[in-house]
């Protein structure tokens, strides 16, 4: 049976082989509760979920015990953000983020706006970049936090951490990044960058899903987390709950294999982006989404002029797995609020598609996606002449 060409790698990734061997025994010989500290069974288990602390602090370089374990980076945030708000609550209420931050983050925004917290989401540029004035202006002095995501999961554009770091300190507010993206695709660096809290998953990375961390800055400053999930106290009492251990183990392989391959890989990437794209970039109105390099190596998002949203995917759906945003909200009718972010009609935001080029898609495969992309496109507007 014919399967699409798979190019939704933002939305998850296909878990690697060597990822899901070095889970397996975890499963089965090595199945201990990490919290047994009086058995082989539980130091065995202990044993691998240190390695994996030891894998993601170095890097982010962090250090171990800085690394708290959730179920994805949806738990990650909302315990950053949550927890954040509640522990600094006294010295104050505002929290700062951006139009194109991913739900789970403006989710929980929303959410502190009707227990009396006040949000400034700010604007992006039409490359999706943040203004870094703009960001300078909206502090207060009642300012506690500010959210921004380290590569947006829609257009993939890679936003100034390091920057932003320097003025969060400045003015002594806790820095947060969502790099649910950005892990392993692109170097992190919590220090350099002066990063507080910073959100990850392991599904992005071709790790298994249902596994996430949150970097906890533990020194200059120390921040202070409120525990969002009660019951036993792990995670230095920050996120109680079983350790989940053959998939700490996948989160930490995964990683591992990653950084190893980053630069290779990333090389490989751009080349079939590029190649996707110079085809594609003939297509009369068609629209790059996002910063044209600042951004991740396998992304690319489109709009496309003239042409119905919904009747472009229904045609290329035989032949490729896209999507037209994020597929935490695909299924909402709405247009990507990424896309309306970058001052996009509601029609042309309709009018995209997102690919995320992986770690086993081909050259051959990407001449077969922009070739259907053109015949699909031309059949639509021949469609609508008739």
């Amino acid at each position: 049976m014919h399967r699409p060409i798979y190019l939704d790698n933002h939305a998850t990734t296909p878990v690697d082989k060597r990822v899901v061997e070095a889970m397996i025994p975890y499963f089965t010989e090595h199945f201990g509760n990490p919290s047994s500290i009086n058995h082989q069974y539980g130091w065995e288990a202990e044993a691998a979920v240190k390695q994996t602390r030891n894998i993601l602090a170095k890097a982010i370089n962090a250090s171990p015990e800085e690394i708290i374990f959730t179920s994805g980076a949806t738990e990650a945030n909302n315990l950053a953000i949550k927890g954040v708000s509640e522990a600094y609550f006294q010295k104050g209420q505002h929290i700062i983020t951006v139009a194109t931050e991913h739900n789970a983050v403006l989710d929980p925004c929303k959410y502190l706006e009707t227990l009396g917290f006040e949000i400034t989401i700010l604007p992006v540029q039409k490359d999706g970049i943040i203004n870094l004035d703009e960001l300078q202006k909206a502090i207060r002095p009642d300012t506690i936090l500010v959210s921004i995501m380290a590569a947006n999961n829609e257009i993939g554009v890679i936003q100034p951490l390091a920057e932003i770091g320097k003025i969060c300190h400045e003015r002594d507010i806790i820095f947060h990044t969502d790099a649910a993206q950005a892990i392993g695709k692109i170097p992190l660096d919590v220090q350099t960058s002066q990063i507080d809290l910073m959100s990850l998953t392991a599904h992005k990375v071709y790790g298994p899903k249902g596994i996430g961390a949150l970097y906890v800055r533990r020194r200059n400053p120390r921040v202070k987390l409120a525990a969002q999930q009660h019951g036993g106290g792990h995670e230095r009492g920050m996120r109680s709950g079983t350790l989940y251990t053959p998939q700490i183990v996948g989160f930490g392989k995964a990683v591992e294999i990653a950084l190893s391959e980053q630069k290779q890989e990333n090389r490989r990437l751009t080349q079939l982006r590029n190649q996707l794209w110079e085809p594609l970039s003939k297509i009369e109105g068609i629209h790059l989404n996002g910063h044209p390099t600042q951004r991740l190596p396998g992304n690319l998002n489109i709009s496309i002029e003239g042409v119905d949203g919904a009747a472009l995917l229904l045609g290329l759906q035989s032949i490729m797995a896209v999507s037209s945003g994020s597929a935490c909200s695909s299924t909402t009718t709405a247009p990507s609020h990424v896309l309306t972010a970058l001052g996009h009609s509601e029609k042309l935001a309709y009018a995209s598609i997102r690919f995320g080029i992986g770690r086993f898609n081909t050259a051959e495969e990407i001449d077969t996606v922009a070739q259907q992309v053109i015949s699909t496109v031309l059949s639509l507007r021949q469609t609508v002449l008739l």
